[in-house]
């Protein structure tokens, strides 16, 4: 019986594992086909949403809007940076983008605290977790956007590490194999089908499809059963909690998954916010692979954008990691948050529909040309 079971899990594994694999390529492939099909789209509807990227406030809020509504980071950076790469989008326009898109992704483990609203001490220590992300991302782009505002700090340090792995001029190796190897495929796609409008919304659900499959995937394989039995050690101190959010993050590719394990860990006490924030952190360099996997066999410019990714997050890292002070500063915010909410439930609420939905809608409407 044991054996059985044992040649069951075995069995389940390997599946999995191949799973994981097919969505890779999957993912890469619907990249590749996204890149074109976007390169071919010159309508008037294209050339309106590339001229609102334009505004940056605009840009920074579309980027939240759409990830707090489709609720994957990693789809609308990957579909960012296939943007950039076909030429329909500059790096400088496609940032404040990708900073709106890490607000965005936020929402879910916001969400998930909602599960333990029927409990109040658990929902105030729950929320308080969710919360905890937000405000780190928020506090992020309250310090980093201005400076790439005005200074292009965040795009201008990208590009310059970009040329240092690829020349605009000429593609060798790697970069070569891939576009003989999707490219030839993704243009008959494109000729075929003869429509980019069709052909770009085909590849953006490809792109979201290979993610949440890659995501739930690999949850199954290598969290799913470590997460919990580990999380003692997990959490055991800042440098141990960072480097796990990382590893976690990046191999289930959604910032969201890790972060919503940790929301009912905080919830029933088995770990303080204090000590998962940086795991929370972690997680945020993480989610940051899907884009630098999209970037691969690109154009200068997209690399440059990937990167611009993971230095938000790495320098929001930097700030905030390092000094217990900085660090308790949007802990005790979202204890404060969680606090209140539970005192007042429509704070919790309004909370959520004014920071994800009503105030980005309200100023992209109003901020139009």
């Amino acid at each position: 019986m044991e054996e059985l079971l044992e040649e069951k899990t075995t069995k389940s594994k390997i599946r999995n594992y191949l799973i994981v694999f097919l969505s890779l390529l999957l993912f890469i492939f619907a990249i590749d086909l996204l890149t074109v099909a976007m390169g071919k789209l010159n309508n008037d509807v294209a050339t309106e949403i590339i001229q609102a990227t334009r505004n940056p406030f605009i840009s920074l809020f579309v980027g939240l809007l759409v990830t707090a509504l489709i609720q994957s980071s990693s789809t609308v950076t990957a579909s960012i940076v296939a943007i950039v790469a076909s030429g329909n989008m500059t790096l400088q326009q496609a940032v404040p983008m990708v900073l709106g898109a890490n607000i965005g992704t936020t929402l879910t483990s916001t969400l998930v605290s909602f599960t333990f609203i029927t409990r109040k001490k658990e929902f105030k220590r729950a929320l308080s977790s969710g919360i905890s992300h937000d405000v780190f991302n928020i506090f992020n782009v309250i310090i980093l956007f201005p400076l790439e505002l005005y200074f292009n700090f965040l795009s201008n340090t990208a590009e310059k590490l970009a040329k240092l792995f690829v020349s605009d001029k000429e593609f060798t190796g790697a970069f070569e194999y891939n576009r003989t190897f999707t490219r030839g495929t993704t243009e008959w796609i494109v000729e075929h089908i003869n429509i980019p409008f069709v052909s770009t919304l085909l590849a953006i659900f490809l792109v979201f499809f290979s993610i949440k499959v890659m995501s739930t995937s690999v949850y199954k394989t290598f969290v799913l059963d470590t997460f919990e039995d580990i999380s003692k050690i997990i959490f055991k101190n800042t440098a141990v909690s960072f480097i796990y959010g990382i590893f976690f993050t990046a191999a289930v590719q959604s910032s969201t998954v890790t972060t919503c394990l940790v929301v009912p860990l905080v919830a029933n006490r088995k770990v303080s916010l204090a000590k998962s924030f940086p795991f929370i952190i972690g997680a945020n360099i993480g989610t940051t692979i899907t884009a630098v996997i999209a970037a691969m066999y690109k154009t200068e410019a997209a690399i440059a954008l990937a990167f611009v990714h993971v230095l938000f997050n790495l320098i929001g890292a930097l700030i905030f990691l390092p000094f217990p002070e900085v660090r308790n500063i949007p802990v005790k915010l979202a204890e404060w948050m969680g606090k209140t909410s539970v005192t007042h439930r429509i704070f919790g609420f309004a909370y959520i529909l004014l920071t994800f939905f009503i105030i980005p809608f309200l100023l992209i409407y109003f901020s139009r040309d």
